[in-house]
């Protein structure tokens, strides 16, 4: 298992949801609050993680590019 499987789990979750568009049309508050606690729960794994991460997926993290840092992972850890 890899040390940062939590990391793309939240990732993957926050893109899921940005893409729910369902959801978000039939209870759009519902919908920005699972957005807010996704972040919030990513801020605090990249926080806990960032002296493991390789600096290209750290940048990624903290300019906010989930997407590229989903690609990151995906690429480079199968």
């Amino acid at each position: 298992m890899s040390s940062f499987d939590s990391l793309r789990t939240l990732l993957r979750r926050r893109l899921d949801l940005i893409a729910d568009h369902a959801f978000r049309d039939r209870d759009a508050a519902a919908h920005l609050e699972a957005l807010k606690q996704v972040s919030e729960e990513l801020t605090i794994e990249h926080v806990r993680l960032r002296a493991q991460l390789p600096p290209r997926l750290n940048h990624f993290l903290t300019q906010a590019s989930f997407s590229k840092a989903l690609e990151y992972l995906d690429s480079s850890e199968g």
